[in-house]
């Protein structure tokens, strides 16, 4: 009774510490305590065994005995004969063997093949797709598992269902890496999928990872839900340019846009006199401020994944009265020149114009007082008399009635006409008195027939 409950002792100890196992394959989780149970050892000293290692810290078998050290943290003989990992590693991987020897004589020998895991969390779907273009390849998500050990795999399922790559409309591409301080594994798996025309508008995907161990749970990742929809072909490709027609003034904006219907929408390119032009897509093409370095002809490229490229027609773009080409420069030069003549032209007028009426102011000169005595015959008297426009005259007497009442020496000036008057030519005759203050009068008479 003592001896049962002895060794039912012993077995709550070592479950302590780990799993007391007697079995050839051994598994053990990393990090967690091993105990490997030493058949046929006596259960208390003295004993007579010894433990046999060959794993991935040793180069050979490494010996231990109970009287023997422990080996560093590694591992150590328990009083019962058993060897305990107090926590197993991916280097303790390997071969245990124990050989004991009981007091009457009997050898008993134990051998232990060791293998360690880790179980990673859950997978999880790294940029995944919102949507599916039906009749192409298309990325539904790439699966991600990080610290496994051993590496483990990945699959896909579509409805529930394992989805099995046939390279064809279905192809998954795997990457695995291990950590370098670690040991432990990250897998990758990317899908690619080319949906049916006219399939399941909604399939849903999911993503596990089943560990490389058998009988451990697979870990599945949360299930989404993505659209199918079926592409729109790319039909003829329009080119509109605003304003209407091309043709702009200078420091104008011109607007072209690219119309090309397509589901999936295509990527559009820009054409000018035949050469791409270094732009980003774009469906709009802005000229803001145009001058003769934007005239020219452009056209569009819309290119479809699927479809292949298609070219619009091809518009032209004018600039109306351009500015700084050669023919501005001309015409500039032109109404400078032009514009120097006229007011050169006016000012010598002007000149002219003062010096004839310098010289005739001194060309009057006063009539000589009246004589007394009988007049000669034909003689003009004291009148003062001027030949001027078509023989116009004027008088002394004239001038006076000019000045409104009778005035001393008035001198006579020669009538002239005014240019702006040359449909109604009268003269004109300026009378000017000779005692100041002096007085203008311009006096109209008839002309002689």
């Amino acid at each position: 009774m003592a001896a049962g409950a002895a060794a039912g002792a012993w077995v709550l100890v070592l479950s302590l510490w780990g799993a007391v196992v007697g079995s050839q394959n051994i598994t053990a989780q990393i990090g967690k305590p091993l105990v490997l149970n030493c058949k046929g050892a006596p259960k208390k000293p003295p004993q007579q065994l010894e433990w046999r290692l060959n794993t991935g810290r040793t180069e050979a078998w490494k010996v231990l005995s109970p009287q023997g050290s422990p080996w560093d943290s590694v591992a150590r003989v328990l009083p019962n004969g058993s060897l305990l990992l107090p926590a197993i590693g991916i280097q303790d991987e390997g071969t245990f063997r124990c050989r004991a020897t009981s007091r009457n004589g009997k050898e008993t020998k134990s051998n232990y093949q060791v293998r360690v895991y880790q179980i990673p969390r859950k997978p999880e779907i790294l940029d995944p797709a919102s949507e599916l273009m039906a009749g192409v390849p298309n990325k539904v998500g790439t699966c991600v598992s990080k610290g496994s050990y051993p590496a483990g795999t990945l699959s896909w399922h579509l409805d529930g269902k394992p989805l099995i790559p046939d390279g064809k409309g279905l192809s998954v591409k795997e990457e695995t890496r291990r950590h370098p301080e670690t040991g432990l594994f990250t897998l990758q798996s990317e899908l690619m999928v080319t949906p049916a025309r006219g399939g399941d508008p909604r399939p849903t995907f999911s993503c596990s990872f089943s560990p490389g161990l058998p009988r451990r749970r697979v870990l599945h990742t949360a299930p989404f839900q993505l659209s199918v929809w079926e592409p729109v072909p790319l039909e003829e490709v329009q080119l509109v340019v605003e304003p209407e027609g091309g043709a702009v003034a200078p420091g104008s904006t011109v607007t072209l846009t690219c119309e090309a219907p397509a589901q999936p929408p295509p990527q559009i390119h820009w054409i000018k006199d035949g050469t791409p032009l270094p732009l980003p897509p774009s469906p709009v093409l802005l000229l803001p401020e145009v001058g003769p370095q934007d005239q020219g002809t452009y056209s569009c490229v819309a290119t479809h994944p699927s479809q292949g490229s298609q070219e619009s027609r091809a518009v032209s773009i004018s600039i109306i009265g351009s500015v700084g080409g050669p023919g501005l420069g001309t015409l500039a030069l032109a109404l400078g020149i032009l514009g120097g003549l006229g007011m050169a032209a006016l000012l010598i007028g002007v000149i002219m114009w003062r010096r004839r009426q310098h010289r005739r102011e001194e060309r009057i000169v006063p009539n000589p007082p009246p004589q007394e005595g009988p007049r000669k015959p034909g003689g003009g008297g004291g009148a003062c008399r001027a030949e001027s426009v078509r023989g116009a005259r004027g008088s002394r007497e004239q001038c006076r009635r000019a000045l409104k009442g009778p005035q001393l020496d008035p001198i006579c000036q020669f009538p002239f006409v005014f240019p702006t008057l040359r449909s109604d030519p009268r003269p004109i005759l300026p009378c000017t008195t000779s005692i100041p203050p002096h007085q203008t009068v311009f006096h109209s008479q008839s002309l002689p027939q």
